[in-house]
């Protein structure tokens, strides 16, 4: 199958007084419909500006994107004006944002904010647009949709107003759905209500999802191949299984080492990786992550390792492993 959504050589950077901060470099993944791919890494390693960059919601000034493609259905966003990439948002790529509390417009009830998505993007009747919302709310499962739609999202709890965004993105039947962190906050009963309502979703309309998360739980359970970032760059990709079973950097090696296992002695103490991810707009000469690994060698403090099959599928960027 073709892609549907094809990102290649995506750069984005922030003007700012301390300097350019180089916050997503070269960046390149592909993902097929149906399909969900994973974006993991620390906090500041440039997953949510990734997916800004896609939807071209990064503020301009001080953003920047300079280079790259991100093609939706063959279509680059990035040659679009501002007209025509507002007609792709919601229809052909949408985003579940981090917060909804704060996505959503607290003066209006949820479903007239969803009837609004519908009415941007296709030429229906008030009535029709506001049946599609009522749908949209059933379709995740949120119980009397009816009345709900009546509500503001002050109503409703937590997890009721992440079902809600999820509604609003996928009211009009895009071909790309970008999750960032869509079970922060919530319980975890309620974060494994999420994620089973958006990959059943995923199976019944063809979307393919791009999951942005830091929680290898998370990405074990829902994905089903993983890129793994690190200072703004890609370090290592594949399908998930492989990537759990066998990773190559050794960041993901670090991350992986650092999650509590099941069935581990008393007092025994979980690996961490030291030190923190460096300033974006002071990065040093050769890999970003030399400094914190244990087994970096002369090579990877002068040059930045490029990105290398080392099996099929399975691709990274370390001039060690």
């Amino acid at each position: 199958m073709a892609p549907v959504l094809e990102v290649s050589g995506l750069s984005t950077v922030f003007h700012t007084r301390a300097g350019i901060v180089r916050a997503v470099q070269d960046v390149s993944f592909s993902v097929e419909a149906g399909e969900t791919l994973a974006i993991v890494g620390e906090s500041g390693c440039g997953k949510t500006m990734t997916a800004l960059s896609l939807m071209r919601l990064i503020p301009s000034p001080p953003g920047e994107i300079t280079a790259g493609s991100v093609k939706v259905a063959g279509t680059d966003l990035l040659k679009l004006d501002e007209p025509g990439m507002r007609k792709m948002r919601g229809s052909q790529i949408a985003m579940i944002f981090q917060e909804p509390m704060t996505a959503l417009n607290p003066l209006l009830t949820v479903g007239r904010q969803i009837a609004e998505m519908v009415s941007l993007h296709e030429n229906v009747s008030r009535r029709a647009a506001n049946a599609r919302a009522v749908e949209m709310l059933h379709h995740v499962r949120i119980p009397a949709p009816e009345r709900r739609a009546r509500e503001y999202p002050h109503q409703m709890s937590g997890g009721m107003r992440q079902r809600a965004m999820i509604a609003m993105a996928l009211a009009c039947r895009p071909k790309v759905l970008i999750a960032d962190e869509p079970t922060t906050a919530l319980d975890v009963t309620i974060q494994a209500q999420v994620l089973d309502l958006i990959g059943d979703l995923r199976k019944e309309l063809g979307t393919a999802v791009v999951l942005i998360t830091h929680d290898l739980g998370v990405v074990a359970e829902t994905a089903d191949r993983m890129i793994v970032m690190y200072a703004g760059r890609k370090v290592e990709e594949g399908t998930t299984k492989d990537l759990f079973a066998d990773p190559s950097h050794p960041y993901l090696q670090g991350l992986l080492a650092s999650i509590p296992k099941f069935g581990a002695g008393e007092g025994t103490r979980l690996r961490e990786i030291p030190g923190i991810v460096p300033a974006l707009n002071n990065l040093p000469k050769g890999c970003a992550f030399a400094p914190r690994c244990s087994a970096a060698v002369a090579k990877c403090q002068e040059a930045i390792p490029p990105l290398e099959t080392k099996r099929p599928g399975h691709a990274a960027a370390c001039w060690v492993t």
